[in-house]
């Protein structure tokens, strides 16, 4: 017995002691770190002697430390702005143009970025909500329901109506792309609708259109809006899909629709979109295909994208900016967005007398000299988180889930 007690103890204590020197070993490193970091931020013309033997004696740290600051500054060139000039603008617009006269099948993937010039931010922009967030600071925010299609939002509408796409596929949840016109049969909205609640006790799954932002009460893994459905009395819940989920709902995200039209697609046209969440869905971009038959890449998009090495032709500009220009080079009219023919107003499910006070978000109205009236009291324009479960908890619940598995 003794001697097992012993043995307990002794085994106890190696661990302690492995533990202690481990421990030492990450300071002693700390610290290595710390110094030779010091001295390579001098000019190397102003090391001391000492300074100089300090880097000759650690130079796996000044390896490591070389390697790191490369990182960093690859990364940061990722996210950089780019313009292109006017005229080298101009020769890349007409070789889009080009491109969508002589395509069979055009689909279009859109991001946050056609969304920008209506107020909405991006995410992964200078001032975008996920960059914002990263960087610990506060965000404004306002009820996003009072924005209304862009002007590529209009273009895009009218291109599929002259047959000249025949898919939309789109990460935004603003709804702006049904708002602007574009036949729901013709879009895929892969992260859900903002304006969009649904019953899934129901067969089939039934929608309700709303004048609001439905994401009030919703966030990752929290999907119950508050509000039943009239014909089974069950809970909706939002459609909207966080980082992290997986998004199952046919309607409104038609994954078929999307995964059909990728596969018969000849050009992609990129509007907006960092591509980071779109490039991890194979189906979208014919990966089973040899590269010669898999479609022609077009990417407008200001900052790098995973997929920049792929296409055929990136062009660094905002999305209006090309829209009109390939407006001109199609010869194409573009109608302005006009809120009382917005198709919202028509798929729209009014709210039952009892459900009156189940938010409190600005209602669309189609008149604009209605703008200011709402249900209830107005959002607060500063906060210092996101309101809702668009993107602002259901983001930071994402970043604490992912630092507890680190």
């Amino acid at each position: 017995m003794d001697g097992d007690a012993n043995a307990v103890f002794s085994s106890r204590s190696e661990r302690k002691a492995l533990e202690k020197a481990k421990i030492l070993q990450r300071e002693r490193e700390r610290t290595i770190f710390k110094l030779v970091g010091k001295v390579l931020k001098k000019p190397e013309a102003e090391r001391s002697e000492e300074e100089a033997a300090v880097l000759e004696l650690h130079r796996d740290t000044v390896e490591e430390l070389c390697r790191r600051e490369l990182r960093r500054k690859v990364l940061k060139r990722k996210q950089d702005e780019v313009f292109d000039d006017s005229d080298e603008l101009k020769s890349k617009v007409r070789q889009l143009a080009l491109a969508i006269k002589q395509a069979k099948n055009l689909v279009v993937y859109t991001g946050a970025g056609i969304s920008t010039a209506a107020s909405i931010p991006d995410y992964r922009g200078p001032n975008g909500v996920w960059t914002q967030l990263q960087k610990g600071r506060s965000i404004s925010s306002s009820d996003l329901s009072k924005a209304e299609p862009t002007y590529t939002h209009m273009c895009i509408r009218t291109m599929h109506k002259e047959r000249l796409v025949t898919h939309v596929v789109s990460q935004n949840c603003d709804g702006l792309h049904v708002r602007s016109g574009l036949p729901r049969q013709a879009l895929s909205e892969l992260h859900g609708n903002m304006f969009i609640e649904v019953c899934t006790s129901c067969s089939p799954v039934r929608e309700y259109v709303r004048l609001f932002d439905v994401t009030e009460r919703t966030s990752l893994h929290r999907h119950n809006t508050g509000r039943k459905c009239r014909h089974c009395g069950s809970e909706l819940r939002d459609t909207i899909v966080h980082f992290g989920e997986r998004g199952t709902l046919e309607q409104p995200l038609n994954w078929e629709g999307a995964a059909q039209a990728a596969k018969t697609a000849d050009v992609i046209l990129c509007l907006g979109s960092s591509l980071k969440v779109l490039k991890k869905y194979p189906c979208l971009w014919s990966m089973n295909k040899p590269a010669i038959k898999r479609p022609q890449l077009y990417i407008v998009n200001l900052q790098w994208t995973p997929k920049d090495d792929l296409a055929v032709l990136k062009i660094h500009a905002k999305c209006d900016d090309v829209m009109k220009l390939l407006m001109e080079e199609l010869n194409m009219h573009v109608p302005p967005y006009n809120r009382t023919e917005d198709p919202i107003f028509t798929l729209a499910t009014p709210l039952q007398p009892e459900e009156a006070n189940t938010h409190s978000r600005e209602v669309i109205t189609p008149s604009t000299e209605q703008e200011h009236v709402s249900a209830h009291s107005e959002v607060s324009i500063e906060t210092p988180s996101v309101q809702g479960g668009w993107f602002g908890r259901g983001y930071r619940k994402g970043r604490m889930g992912k630092k507890k598995n680190v």
